[in-house]
Parts: structure tokens; C-alpha cells; sequence
């Protein structure tokens, strides 16, 4: 009878989609009480590194369609969350800022993200977080858009899930 095969080790891909989604898990359990879903916590987040920003833009940083985004935009603003204001450049644009009530939030939840990024991190060395955060700032630069193609006599290329 022939022996099983091992089971091949994960991949990067698997590893970092695996661990991103344990992290949103951990996060939605603990951040319950704060009384916002998802969405409304990465609008908010998002919002925060980009006041200012108009729907659009917003909605091509969270990679969701804009007419998603402008029912959840709706709905956030009748709650106090998010404010619209006129774009003094386009007329027909309205830009998003956050209110005091996001403000105030937020720092309740990056208090809450800093419980679930301990646990994460426990038994690793303690400068883990940075090396980690430096590495994956890494590459992000590489895999972005913004970073001119590497020419095409280069295969890096691998398997990503």
C-alpha cells in the first residue's frame, strides 16, 4: 500500500490570505460591541488616511463599485459618521470627511486592533512587528501600480495562491 504524500507546505499567498482573514475574524469578535460592520469600519479607516477624498476615489481605493459605496456613504452619514461636503473643483463632487463621532470611534477600534496585532505577534521576538511591517511594505512597493514593470527578460513569477 502506498504511503500517503505529504501535504505540500503552504504558499505565501495562502499564508498571507489565510492569516489577513484570521486577523478580520479576530477583529469583527472583538469590535462587536462598537456597533459597526465592516464595511462601515473600512470606510472609516480609509477615510481617516485620505480625508478630503470624493466617493470615487474612495471607492477605487476600496476596490468596490461607486454606486456600493454611495448607499453605504448614505447610511453613514444619517448615523453622524461621515459628512459630505461640495468639491470647490467639481460641482458635481461632493467630498467626504470624517465627523467627531469617527474620530472618536476609531481610536476605540485601534485599540481593539492593537490587542488582536499582540496576540497575533505573541512568542515572536520583540522587534517581529517592524521587521514584518518592513517586509510586507516591501512588497506592497513591489506589486503596486505605481512602480514602473520590470522588464520583461525577468521571470519572478510564482505560484500566488
Amino acid at each position: 500500500m502506498p504511503h500517503p504524500s505529504p501535504s505540500p507546505a503552504p504558499t505565501l499567498g495562502l499564508l498571507l490570505n489565510d492569516t489577513a482573514r484570521l486577523l478580520r475574524r479576530r477583529f469583527d469578535q472583538r469590535a462587536r460591541h462598537l456597533g459597526l460592520t465592516r464595511a462601515q469600519w473600512n470606510v472609516i479607516a480609509m477615510l481617516f488616511r485620505n480625508e478630503g477624498i470624493n466617493q470615487a476615489g474612495l471607492a477605487d481605493l476600496l476596490e468596490v463599485e461607486p454606486i456600493t459605496l454611495c448607499r453605504q456613504i448614505d447610511r453613514m452619514e444619517e448615523a453622524g459618521w461621515v459628512e459630505r461636503h461640495p468639491d470647490p473643483n467639481d460641482r458635481r463632487a461632493r467630498l467626504l470627511r470624517l465627523t467627531g463621532k469617527a474620530h472618536a470611534i476609531l481610536e476605540q477600534g485601534r485599540a481593539v486592533a492593537a490587542e488582536v496585532y499582540a496576540e497575533a505577534l505573541a512568542g515572536m521576538p520583540p522587534d517581529a512587528e517592524a521587521q514584518l511591517g518592513a517586509l510586507l511594505a516591501q512588497m506592497r512597493n513591489n506589486l503596486s501600480d505605481r512602480r514602473p514593470a520590470e522588464s520583461e527578460g525577468t521571470d519572478r513569477s510564482a505560484t500566488v495562491s
